[in-house]
């Protein structure tokens, strides 16, 4: 396929300063555009939908309103063809992996066309609503125009990263965008107005501010719940390294030379965060598809699509969810609940109720997409067992028969499967609803990818590097 591409660099092994070169200029890049709004944007039905946004490393209402959405949906569709074999990719070859590249790339130039049209067309990113009819249809394919921009930016960023850079580009765009999050609701000093708090009278966005300006105010409610967002927060992510770390190590020998083996790692959390990337997708969605079928129907009396909006997908008031199923797939944050019930001594037992659907969903959806990621991309006994048998390894006690590797192997997989998608579920439920500073999928998203960023430098890297970044890194 002749498809525009980043030429990948001469040398087989890049060292560490020119790959953090790039890797720090294309993040920069990225802060910059995600920054850059729109041009002829007017109401924007997108900005509330933030759980979405850290899934797709975008910025709703900037020219990087698509983010990543395009290229890990392209990912995850080519994923599934491939590893149910309806698609028939030999990616063990040059010519297979070349040619499997570029069918994702055009499979992801797709999705950006159909996601711009979507999220314009369905009025999610809209036109000012003064203009003229012929005005308003004109600045509607000027918006598409910018999306499809900004998304081809995107995965040529992307392809940067991956042969200049650390890691995925995709992966550390959603690393940088949780974290600036998680940065500034701790310390901005600003207002939601983006006015500084000081002198002003009213409350900074970063809780840490807050916390001190409660106490020197002498509300220590207000200071308890600011200092309890930052604990949840701390808690979460350590709790989340210390899952990701652990895994089962399986003895293996090399069938051809005795004294020599090694252990094959099979992670506790299995399948990695794609299970709660596609629950916190299939919520986000829903949330999406509900506010949007809302405005569509605003002021309708009857007919189909209002009594779905109604009593199926459900209502906002305001950002906030009051019926359907958008209501109980909604995460409450209990900390608020439990601090205003401290205040009026009322507590709303429905926000319980709320919370406690939501982390079911989650931790249901969870297993339910680990089994079933498991079976579709080779992940299963069945192809861990051919996986090794082809390395020319055996486990020692026992005859060479992928067999009866098979056989040991399941013993450990479908249990891992199942607990690792139970902890991220409740590790990304549980974030949410104790206040933490950003939502828990993206507090998962980023400690796995650093973790796993942190493992590929130090592997690869550890000689080349500053030194006084290599002790940070022993």
């Amino acid at each position: 396929m002749n498809l525009p591409e980043i030429k990948g660099p001469e040398e087989k092994k890049l060292a560490f300063q020119q790959k953090l070169k790039w890797t720090l200029t294309i993040l920069i890049l990225f802060f910059i555009l995600s920054n850059i709004e729109l041009i002829g944007l007017g109401p924007n039905a997108l900005e509330q939908f933030e759980f979405l946004s850290i899934i797709l490393g975008a910025n709703f209402g900037s020219i990087l309103s698509l983010g990543i959405g395009p290229i890990v949906t392209a990912s995850i569709v080519l994923q599934l063809l491939k590893g149910s074999g309806l698609l028939k990719i030999d990616t063990g070859t040059h010519e297979g992996r070349v040619f499997f590249q570029g069918l994702q790339k055009v499979l992801a130039l797709f999705f950006i066309l159909l996601e711009a049209g979507i999220y314009v067309f369905m009025g999610g990113l809209s036109p000012d609503l003064a203009l003229s009819p012929s005005a308003f249809r004109s600045m509607q394919f000027i918006l598409v125009g910018q999306l499809i921009l900004g998304g081809i930016i995107v995965l040529f960023m992307d392809e940067v990263i991956n042969k200049w850079g650390f890691g995925s580009g995709i992966s550390l765009f959603i690393a940088a965008g949780v974290s600036a999050q998680v940065f500034i609701r701790a310390f901005s000093p600003l207002t939601q107005s983006g006015v500084l708090a000081f002198g002003t009278g009213q409350a900074p966005v970063g809780v840490l501010w807050v916390f001190f300006r409660s106490l020197a105010s002498g509300n220590p409610l207000s200071a308890a719940e600011a200092l309890f967002s930052i604990l949840m927060t701390l808690l979460v992510f350590g709790f989340a390294v210390y899952a990701q770390a652990m895994k089962v190590e399986i003895p293996l020998s090399f069938g051809r030379i005795r004294g020599h083996g090694i252990r094959w790692p099979l992670n506790f959390i299995y399948t990695s965060n794609i299970p709660v990337i596609l629950v916190a997708a299939l919520i986000a969605n829903l949330q999406l598809w509900a506010r949007l079928l809302q405005g569509k129907v605003e002021g309708a009396t009857g007919g189909v699509i209002h009594w779905l909006s109604l009593h199926i997908f459900g209502q906002f008031a305001g950002n906030v969810p009051v019926s359907g199923l958008v209501k109980w797939a909604y995460s409450p944050n209990l900390l608020v609940e439990v601090f205003s019930a401290i205040q009026s001594g009322v507590f709303n037992w429905i926000s319980l109720v709320q919370a406690l659907t939501f982390a079911l969903l989650m931790m249901g959806g969870a297993v339910v997409f680990s089994i079933f990621w498991v079976q579709t991309a080779g992940m299963d006994a069945r192809s861990q067992a051919k996986q090794i048998m082809n390395s020319g390894l055996q486990i020692p006690g026992f005859r060479r028969d992928e067999r009866v590797l098979e056989s040991i192997l399941k013993r450990y997989i479908f249990p891992l499967t199942v607990m690792g998608g139970l902890t991220v579920g409740f590790l990304a439920a549980s974030a949410d609803v104790v206040g933490a500073l950003t939502s828990g999928t993206g507090i998962l998203l980023t400690v796995m990818i650093i973790y796993r960023l942190y493992e590929e430098i130090a592997q690869q890297h550890m000689m080349d590097m500053y030194p006084a970044l290599r002790k940070m890194m022993v």
